[in-house]
């Protein structure tokens, strides 16, 4: 991971090659962007952004270099546009960056550092499942640091208030308090796919909803445990998995279907499971 930093903070002037820099980690592009996003809060594209913009700044201060010849050098194509991102994360415009007193941000280099938590164990299996088919509703979820974290539960509450989760119940068989579940795909990078929904019922698929077939795969199985009703933290699991589980596994993401399973264990309790596709870094 530092050997990337390094790789990237030597390129920051110039294009920086994303795949290089996800085989100087020993993985996948897909797979080390999401690992950074989890284990820092920030994409990897936001990261080089802000280095770069700070970089910038420290050279309008100390030099007498133009504007327009930082911006190009950054890797913007006018100063309209260098001048927009400046002002955004800085809150001053270029050319004002060299007034006395004036204050500027600056983001420092990441370094990684190996951290032994011992604390709080992952409960976690290896499962080969067969192909799936679900159904439901989905929508675009901006893929980006917390983003998910904030519309995944704004979905959730639209779909409860508008009725559409009880619907969801009602075609699966389950009654109203059954539980259903949701699925994370077609991750484009910026954004992906999450649908809310359930197993597709033999009855077949009811009108206004869509069908998702999904492949045999191997998963590694995360559970947050049985909780109380509200107590099951979605959110920290699946930063424990990308933050600690996957840079000290011998697995990668198989780059596939992912999911959040959630099961009603009686008396008030509940589990959440997150399935997640996995291929040994051998056979990667």
């Amino acid at each position: 991971m530092n050997n990337a930093m390094e790789y990237v903070e030597t390129h920051l002037s110039e294009a920086i090659d994303y795949d290089q820099v996800a085989r100087i980690a020993c993985c996948s592009t897909y797979h080390f962007q999401r690992m950074f996003s989890f284990i820092t809060n920030v994409t990897l594209a936001e990261y080089v952004r802000r280095r770069r913009l700070t970089l910038a700044a420290f050279e309008l201060q100390n030099t007498g270099v133009k504007v327009i010849d930082i911006a190009l050098k950054y890797g913007y194509e006018s100063p309209e546009a260098f001048s927009r991102a400046f002002k955004k994360m800085h809150g001053v415009a270029p050319m004002s960056a060299r007034d006395k007193g004036v204050s500027l941000k600056a983001y420092p280099r990441l370094s990684f550092h190996i951290s032994v938590r011992g604390d709080v164990e992952m409960n976690y299996k290896i499962e080969e499942k067969q192909g799936l088919v679900m159904f439901g509703v989905s929508t675009l979820v901006n893929a980006d640091g917390e983003n998910p974290f904030v519309e995944i539960p704004k979905f959730w509450e639209k779909c409860i208030s508008d009725g559409t989760v009880n619907r969801i119940r009602a075609a699966a068989g389950l009654g109203g308090h059954g539980q259903i579940h949701a699925v994370l795909y077609n991750n484009q990078g910026e954004k992906f796919s999450y649908m809310i929904g359930y197993f597709l019922p033999q009855s077949g698929l009811l009108v206004g909803f869509e069908k998702l077939q999904i492949p045999p795969q191997t998963y590694a199985i995360f559970t947050t445990g049985i909780n109380p009703d509200g107590q099951n933290d979605i959110h920290g699991l699946w930063k424990r998995i990308w933050g600690e589980w996957f840079p000290s596994s011998n697995y990668e993401f198989a780059n596939g279907t992912e999911l959040e399973m959630t099961y009603d264990r009686g008396n008030g309790m509940y589990e959440m499971e997150v399935w997640i596709p996995v291929v040994k870094k051998s056979e990667s």
